[in-house]
């Protein structure tokens, strides 16, 4: 019987309880993270402002290789997803398998950029000197984590859509813990080590995700996961499958690397900004991921929970979930956010903010808690309509805001009108409101569930003949 919004009662304790299951180890692992993140934030800010910036800027060059991979990683949930909710073992390997090589293309492609290529990386991204050495020898050692990194976050998105959450959330602690204390060693020369400086920080990073991925092939093996290592039964392509798997990753890879190649773009002009707006800048980076942190485990809950129930036959179940999602996670964004902002003076001072550069930092954190709420509704939003099997509407609206009117504005503020770098900042948010109305628009108009399963598809058409037509 096909669940829908008006025959069937929403259960909403199972909804939280589900949400539970998968949103808070999701969070706690990307709290664990951001934890980290800031651990070592502090620890270089006692180096100076210009080794924070230079870290800070190479951080930005990291979060283009997230742009560029992750559209693998969200047309690999939407097939994952679904075939999990209509238990097709072969289709889950074989969208793993194909999901992984493609995102490990684009982070050998990265690992090379930053090893062999680290002065062109910098030059690209600020035109400070002294910002530029100190990120050239971050680089040329932080690239080799590159690989590393994706491999580990290809394994976490196939344990996450079988709804296996823990195991990557225990790869994430001894990560950090591993990071956190080879900083601590390798920095600044601790037990008989060199003080080696920032790149004693990038040499930490790149063991901390090599024992990440030792930690989660041990506990999957050990829980006897079925995918995660059934290497020979990822690699068994056919034309049909890739076929409608890059119909349906298109649209995605194409938003991620346009919506990644914008980011730089602003990064540029945020990187000639006053080195202490750099240094304040790079401190907030650390602080967003605190908020992105609370919202990807809200973002996997959605791809999961809608996904699943389109794939195994229930629109109405999914369709009822959907729009609930986005709003639970703009609640506790902005509760995030209001505590973020209570705390700001104790963070930021610990991290190394003083006089112009902590006035900066909480600008740009306030406007950011204030852009959080909307924004993080919108990516929900894309994020469900794609694990849904609708990669196309978010696409579209997200590329065509931020190339028409985000980065012209940033532009010519920093750029051209050489404006203070909060007015620029703001200028990076300036389409998000507009785009969340239409996204709403989309979100209840229900055209977004497209199953990719012979059982979702069948369900889908009684569906609509029960409701819409």
């Amino acid at each position: 019987m096909i669940t829908t919004r008006t025959k069937t009662p929403f259960d909403m304790r199972d909804f939280i309880a589900r949400i539970a299951v998968i949103a808070v180890p999701v969070a706690l692992q990307n709290l664990l993270t951001t934890t980290g993140s800031m651990v070592d934030t502090m620890m270089i800010a006692s180096l100076g402002q210009i080794q924070i910036g230079a870290v800070g800027l190479c951080a930005q060059f990291s979060s283009l290789m997230f742009s560029a991979y992750w559209g693998f990683v969200g047309g690999g949930m939407l097939f994952i997803s679904q075939y999990w909710g209509a238990g097709d073992d072969d289709g889950i390997n074989r969208s793993y398998g194909l999901t992984l090589c493609c995102m490990m293309s684009v982070a050998f492609i990265f690992c090379a950029l930053a090893v062999l290529f680290p002065e062109t990386v910098m030059r690209l991204y600020t035109d400070k000197e002294s910002i530029r050495r100190v990120g050239v020898e971050y680089l040329r050692i932080a690239g080799f984590s590159y690989p590393l990194m994706v491999f580990s976050m290809a394994m976490a998105a196939l344990l996450r859509c079988t709804e296996r959450v823990r195991i990557p959330l225990y790869g994430s602690i001894a990560a950090v813990v591993t990071n956190i204390l080879l900083n601590y060693i390798l920095i600044f020369g601790h037990f008989g080590a060199p003080a080696m400086g920032v790149r004693g920080a990038a040499l930490a990073t790149v063991i901390a995700q090599a024992v990440s991925i030792l930690v989660i092939i041990l506990l999957a093996k050990m829980a006897g996961h079925p995918y995660l290592l059934a290497v020979n039964r990822h690699f068994g392509w056919n034309r049909e499958l890739l076929g409608i798997y890059f119909k349906k990753c298109y649209p995605i890879i194409l938003n991620e690397v346009l919506i990644g190649f914008g980011n730089m773009t602003m990064n540029i002009v945020l990187g000639r900004q006053p080195e202490e707006a750099i240094a304040a800048l790079a401190v907030f980076r650390t602080l967003e991921g605190l908020i992105i942190g609370f919202f990807a485990g809200f973002s996997n809950a959605s791809s999961i929970l809608v996904g699943k129930e389109v794939g195994a036959g229930y629109p109405g179940i999914a369709y009822a979930r959907a729009w609930r999602l986005v709003y639970l996670c703009q609640g506790f964004i902005g509760l995030i956010g209001v505590l973020l902002i209570f705390l700001h003076t104790p963070i930021l001072t610990i991290m190394g903010m003083s006089g112009e550069s902590f006035r900066i930092a909480f600008g740009l954190v306030t406007i950011y808690v204030i852009a959080a709420v909307i924004r993080m509704g919108n990516w929900t939003q894309n994020d469900t309509f794609r694990a849904a099997g609708d990669p196309i509407y978010g696409t579209v609206l997200e590329i065509a805001f931020m190339w028409l009117m985000v980065i012209p504005a940033v532009w010519l503020t920093g750029m051209v009108w050489h404006l203070p770098t909060l007015v620029v900042f703001a200028c990076c948010y300036c389409d998000e409101l507009i785009r969340y109305i239409l996204m709403q628009v989309h979100l209840f108009s229900g055209k977004w569930i497209r199953p990719v399963t012979d059982i979702g598809r069948e369900a889908l058409t009684k569906w609509k003949a029960g409701e819409r037509i």
